[in-house]
């Protein structure tokens, strides 16, 4: 575009006094990593309260009991409680989005090409939780062999966006399809193995909600306050009917409407009439809204007309991902990361709670990660993406070890006993923080703009 013609271009409105003051904040919000830092400053605000000299107002503030009551129906628990079944179901419900935008259109819409990142994830659950499985054989603690089967996307995808050129495009791609096919492997999990005594007569009341909110996408329904009012009768029926509520949120987002209402030309047609009736009213009337209803009448169709134009499940998706990303998971952190370290540190990291989650993590997770690509691509069910070598694979491997959010919420339902869960916290920070590093030295080591494919492992294609 010429000098001329971008001059011509009309320019945006002057920032206003609070947009410049809250500039700063916004570029980073902006950031990819941004979530993870906040996340990880979460983590060290809850570690730092909970071993201070404040811990006890920790304990007693996470745990203060919080009522909601409306006539005769009382909903009662722990603040904790109220954060990690029922934002936690927010955060799920986001996960469920995203699972179903990535089998539409994304990285698992076939199987060829959700062939690596299942495989890998496949492999990044199942050593896991066999070596954990091992360390804890015989003993109370083999119930979290859950815990490191699990990936903080957030954490991971952070971390990688800060390595720039030296993490592929392709790579980011594939850890992101990685991690969501891990949630939705850790979703069956909780659902299955990590589900109380169910109640028939209330899991029944939750079928029903969800064909509702079936049959409204069905039908065509488009009204935000009806999938709203339908998911929130579903998420009370699974958090009475013994499975543990946040599957709800899943469940729910996989009734939202993937399809948008208006297709391009027709949405193009309208929109260019609705510009010309408003421009017109303009030369007519002047610029002032307030005094004119037909201008203000044309805005109202515009809005209506965009948001026509967009599926649901893409609006929730891009609406609720920064709630999500910076109050939810942040939160989530502050009420649960807050771990007593007092007492011997290393006799804790050697306990087969926190060694099974530490272990699982820093080694299960590349090696099985590694080993089911490699079958994969063996196989000739996969190839590696364009660009990305296997020690770069490996890389991402380690930074799928890091659990952190997933991990520490499937701690807090395998364990009733705090002796036990404060275990499997210490490991599953330990193993994050190893984790971490482990990838990012990995992948900081390897040649800036991705490299070039590395000849694979012996006898793969």
């Amino acid at each position: 575009m010429s000098a001329k013609a971008a001059a011509t271009l009309p320019q945006p409105p002057a920032a206003t006094p609070i947009e410049q003051l809250l500039q700063p904040f916004l570029l980073f919000f902006r950031t990819s990593a941004a979530g993870g830092i906040l996340l990880l400053a979460s983590a060290l605000a809850a570690l730092v309260w909970a071993n201070s000299p404040w811990s006890q107002g920790y304990h007693d503030f996470w745990h203060a009991t919080v009522t909601v009551s409306l006539g005769e129906f009382t909903l009662s628990g722990s603040l904790q409680h109220w954060i990690n079944d029922g934002l936690m179901a927010v955060f799920f419900f986001v996960v469920g989005l995203e699972i179903k935008r990535e089998v539409l259109v994304g990285e698992l819409t076939t199987l060829r090409q959700a062939a690596l990142p299942a495989a890998a994830a496949l492999g990044g659950m199942l050593a896991p939780a066999a070596l954990y499985a091992a360390l804890n054989l015989g003993r109370e603690s083999l119930a979290g062999w859950g815990i490191p089967m699990a990936t903080d996307i957030a954490f991971a995808l952070g971390l990688l966006s800060l390595l720039g050129s030296r993490a592929p495009l392709a790579l980011k791609v594939f850890l992101t399809a990685l991690a969501i096919a891990d949630d939705l492997g850790a979703v069956l999990v909780i659902a299955l193995f990590y589900t109380a005594q169910v109640s028939w007569a209330w899991l029944g009341l939750g079928a029903l909600f969800f064909g509702l909110l079936l049959l409204a996408n069905r039908l065509g329904v488009r009204y935000p306050l009806v999938f709203f009012l339908l998911s929130l009768g579903l998420w009370l029926a699974f958090l009475y009917s013994g499975v543990h509520a946040t599957v709800a949120g899943v469940l729910a987002a996989l009734a939202i409407p993937a399809s948008r209402r208006s297709d391009p030309e027709n949405f193009l047609a309208n929109l260019r009439w609705l510009t010309g009736r408003f421009e017109a009213c303009v030369e007519e009337n002047g610029v002032c809204i307030l005094r004119n209803h037909e201008q203000h009448a044309n805005l109202q169709a515009m809005h209506g007309l965009i948001l026509s134009a967009e599926p649901p499940l893409q609006r929730l998706e891009h609406g609720l991902h920064p709630w999500v990303s910076f109050a939810i998971m942040p939160v989530f952190a502050l009420a649960n990361a807050g771990v007593p370290l007092g007492g011997d540190l290393g006799a804790s990291l050697g306990h087969p709670a926190a060694l099974g989650v530490i272990v699982g993590l820093v080694l299960g997770k590349p090696a099985g990660v590694m080993l089911f690509s490699w079958l994969a691509v063996r196989l000739g069910w996969a190839s590696l993406p364009g660009g990305v070598s296997w020690r770069q694979m490996l890389g991402a491997g380690c930074l799928a070890g890091i659990g952190f959010t997933m991990s520490i919420f499937i701690a807090g339902l395998a364990f009733g006993r705090a002796e036990l869960l404060n275990l499997a916290k210490t490991g599953v920070l330990a193993a994050s923080l190893a984790a971490g590093l482990l990838g990012w030295l990995l992948l900081s080591a390897a040649p800036a703009g991705g490299g070039g494919r590395e000849r694979p492992p012996s006898g793969a294609g």
